[in-house]
């Protein structure tokens, strides 16, 4: 179960990344909801993407 709710997160991810404010928004949600090994995965994931698409880079700072 505790993966499928990281994948699920990274899916959500990638799919608001067109506005950073829901990006920062779900972000936000992923703090709370995932566990800190699934944040560490999903921080590195954050790395490549914000590469990618460097518009969310200022939603990345504070994580």
């Amino acid at each position: 179960m505790p993966r499928a709710m990281y994948r699920y997160t990274q899916a959500v991810l990638e799919k608001v990344s067109f506005d950073v404010q829901l990006f920062a928004a779900e972000l936000r949600k992923a703090k709370q909801l995932l566990f800190p090994y699934e944040l560490e995965e999903l921080r590195i994931w954050l790395t490549s993407w914000v590469k990618k698409h460097p518009q969310l880079t200022p939603c990345i700072a504070g994580f």
